[in-house]
């Protein structure tokens, strides 16, 4: 999934490839990484959507199917709720990247935390 970001999230496939019912697969996978896959598939996908607002010149709504959304709507719906300010506020106040700061600080920054 983390390399996949930006394909569609079918958990009958991979509780198939995991030789587990679907049901069991998203018990186990919420046990372990605390969410559900829909929801760490999101984490994953606004995670490179922050990247990409931060480097990248193309448009949200690029940025937005880029990642893996279908919707402009639920990608800034989603963004808000994770990062807590809209991709556009995201943007603006972080255009450019951290110069002068290590990788590893950056990324412990700018890295969205769980709410729930």
């Amino acid at each position: 999934m983390d390399r996949a970001y930006a394909e569609p999230l079918d958990v009958p496939a991979l509780a198939q490839i995991a030789h587990v019912s679907p049901g069991y697969f998203n018990r186990r996978f919420r046990a372990v990484f605390g969410e559900t896959p829909h929801r760490y598939l999101q984490r994953r996908r606004v995670e490179r959507a922050m990247w990409l607002l931060r480097e990248d010149p193309r448009s949200i709504t690029e940025i937005c199917f880029a990642v893996g959304f279908s919707s402009l709507g639920t990608f800034s719906r989603t963004f808000h709720d994770i990062v807590g300010v809209s991709p556009t506020d995201y943007r603006e106040r972080n255009r450019g990247g951290a110069t002068g700061v290590p990788t590893c600080f950056t990324k412990s920054w700018t890295r969205p935390v769980s709410s729930g």
